[in-house]
């Protein structure tokens, strides 16, 4: 049998997790104001190619900057239960080390957000928040490595 020990710094770890949490709520409002410019009503997710090509140029605009913001949200989304199970993974055995990615997803979704809707075409402003796709994968290694340390 396996005993895992809660190491006395993982309170930061959990602090950062709690921050991905304030960020999603973050996106939340991000979506929402875009959508309010947009003047895309609920139920709809996208405004469509032929809604943006057929709008006045503004609206046009408005639509294409709520698709791009959407689209950071769900990106956040797809990549948050990843971020947030190897964070807390990887914190038993390295808490400070995970905290510190943990807190730099977390910015990063942010900037890769602001980034996105910054008005370049094909949304390569969202490369800004790349930073954050590195600690992504560094906590993924990092809890492969907690859970090696664990079981061998």
């Amino acid at each position: 049998m396996v005993t895992i020990e809660v190491p006395a710094q993982y309170g930061y770890v959990l602090l950062a997790a709690f921050s991905t949490f304030l960020v999603g709520t973050w996106h939340q409002g991000f979506v929402g104001r875009h959508r309010k410019l947009a003047k895309i009503p609920y139920p709809y997710e996208y405004a469509s190619y032929e809604q943006i090509q057929t709008a006045p140029p503004a609206k046009a605009d408005a639509m294409y900057l709520f698709n791009c913001a959407q689209r950071s949200h769900q990106n956040f989304n797809e990549n948050h239960v990843t971020a947030l199970g190897s964070m807390l993974i990887g914190g038993l055995n390295y808490p400070q080390t995970a905290a510190i990615l943990g807190a730099t997803w977390a910015v990063n979704r942010v900037i890769y957000a602001f980034g996105y809707t910054n008005g370049t075409k094909g949304g390569s402003g969202r490369y800004y928040g790349a930073v954050g796709m590195v600690a992504h994968y560094v906590m993924i290694g990092l809890a492969g490595k907690s859970l090696w340390d664990l079981l061998w």
